[in-house]
Formats: C-alpha cells, structure tokens, sequence
C-alpha cells in the first residue's frame, strides 16, 4: 500500500506535520519573545497609569492610535523605531490597528505637560485646531465653585462652559498618568 492510498498515516503526517509547524513557526517564537527583558532605564507603571491604561483600552484609543514606530521616514517625527524590548512589560502590547491620530509610543517626551493633556481631553480642537479627535467630558466635572484643592483645567475661553469651571476626575487623571508613562528609553549604542 502505499503513501497516498493510507489515509491513516496520510493524516497522521498532516497532523504531526501542522503540530511542528505550528511549535516552530508560533509557540516557541511567542514563548521566546516574553522572556525578552526591559529596556534599561524603564520603569514599571505606576497604579494610577495601569488605571489609565485600562481607560484607554475601554475607550478604544487604539483604534485611532498606534503604539508601534516603525523605520520609516514618516515615523521619525514620533520618535526612534521600536524594538521588542519596548513591549516587555506590556500585556497585550498595544499596537494600534491604524494612525488616524498621532502615534503615543514617545508622547510624553514630545508633550510632558499633564494640563495639554487634560486639556486635549477635554476639548481636543482647543489645543489641536484641525483634531477630529472627540471630547471625553464625561471624565471631567462642571461645577459653579471649585474647591481649593480641586484639579481645575484651565480650558482656554470659547472651549469652557461659561462660569462654571471644568474640573479632572480621578479617571481623567489616570488616563493622562498612563500618556505620561509612554516614553521610548533611549538605546544604547
């Protein structure tokens, strides 16, 4: 009898064939890859920016967003290609699936104000005229008087409600705090 006609070891070869294939070409490279250590000079994330990471998950920023810097001329204004070590603490890596908006790989480097970033999510054209990002209010309070130690965002006129003042929840802060953690640690030579 032979190969072609025993459609037991005909199949047996298919599948042990699709098993190796499927180690070699995806489980070993996956399994290798998060064995990948840090980046020197990167630190874990800080509660209040795993909080905004989430948010940002939930809102789905990555739709609009990426977090991947490839070697191209038009990357470069972002910041220096990734390499693998920048997704070593992150769990999934979020990549983005396209770039309607800037990519956040290195935002915090390129805008370190926290206030721009508040600002930007409350009122995205007040800072960036031609955004077609939308407004998160819903992560911001309206009140008459804010308290003393109230985190009041000084949204520029014509963008803040008349007389009230605009002020940062805890999940407007920690969507900022998660923005201001995204920053490329330089590589060594």
């Amino acid at each position: 009898m032979s190969f072609h006609t025993n459609h037991r070891l005909l199949v047996a070869v298919a599948f042990f064939g699709y098993l190796f294939l499927t180690v070699v070409i995806a489980i070993a490279p996956a399994y290798d890859i998060q064995k990948t250590p840090p980046l020197p000079g990167t630190a874990p994330r800080s509660p209040e920016a795993e909080r905004g990471r989430e948010l940002y998950l939930a809102e789905g920023c990555g739709f609009c967003h990426t977090q991947f810097l490839r070697d191209l001329p038009m990357d470069r204004r972002y910041g220096r290609p990734a390499v693998a070590e920048d997704y070593a603490r992150e769990d999934p890596p979020l990549l983005g699936t396209q770039r309607t908006g800037p990519d956040l790989s290195n935002v915090a480097a390129r805008q370190p104000s926290d206030i721009w970033h508040l600002i930007h999510l409350y009122a995205p054209r007040a800072v960036v005229p031609g955004s077609v990002m939308p407004g998160y209010p819903w992560y911001f309070e309206l009140v008459d008087e804010a308290e003393a130690d109230a985190d009041v965002v000084p949204v520029p006129e014509g963008f803040a409600p008349e007389g009230r003042a605009v002020v940062a929840t805890r999940e407007a802060r920690d969507l900022v705090a998660y923005l201001l953690s995204l920053r490329q640690p330089e590589l060594a030579p």
